[in-house]
């Protein structure tokens, strides 16, 4: 299939349906999600169902910017961005805990919970945005959505002068070099159980812009 140009959009609420299927099937084979969700387990499937749910629901609950792409109108890739100010709370929310033990269980709720600190630690100092979440539908991989996504978030994120780049991390090691040609740094790595996560960092968002105008 020839590459595709898609709409970039700003995505709220109203999108959090077609939001946690997409993200549903671009997470459920994630080599980070099978080991804190128990992919060995009965009941994975739902588990990350439920993961996604949650987050999904407490970052459009909380107003937190979502940018897509869509082709047709059809919702084919996104990310989840935590702005500066507002970076990586969402596990402070008692609702959202709750919630969370109540679907996955305390296991996968504490090694999530686990992750998502230990991620913190290795982030740099500084203002900058941090992308919870992304990705692009498994059926629209290899006609380089993905590189168009993340210049579109780039450009997003460029407008917040405060910010002084966009963080992500990843235990995906098919992803390494891609996120590389984008031009992120690791910054750092977590053991996961098994999984190595690697925590990417793309300084100074608005000097990419400068230099594509």
């Amino acid at each position: 299939m020839p590459n595709r140009l898609a709409e970039v959009r700003m995505l709220d609420s109203g999108y959090a349906r077609e939001a946690r299927s997409l993200l549903y099937h671009a997470y459920r084979h994630d080599p980070t999600f099978a080991y804190l969700f128990e992919a060995e387990r009965p009941g994975f499937d739902q588990r990350v169902r439920a993961t996604v749910r949650e987050l999904v629901q407490q970052h459009f609950s909380e107003d937190l910017p979502a940018i897509g792409l869509l082709i047709d109108d059809r919702l084919i890739g996104m990310a989840l961005i935590a702005p500066p100010q507002r970076r990586m709370d969402i596990t402070e929310s008692w609702g959202w805990r709750m919630r969370m033990l109540l679907t996955t269980g305390f296991r996968c709720t504490k090694r999530y919970l686990d992750y998502h600190e230990a991620v913190l630690a290795c982030l740099p100092p500084g203002p900058y945005h941090v992308l919870p979440l992304l990705g692009v539908h498994p059926e629209y991989r290899g006609q380089h959505l993905g590189e168009q996504l993340l210049e579109a978030l780039h450009n997003w994120c460029a407008e917040d002068a405060s910010s002084q780049g966009v963080v992500l991390d990843t235990g995906n090691a098919h992803y390494l070099d891609f996120y590389k040609r984008q031009g992120y740094e690791e910054v750092g790595e977590v053991a996961i159980g098994p999984i190595v996560e690697h925590v990417f960092f793309h300084p100074s968002p608005q000097v990419a812009v400068k230099t594509s105008a």
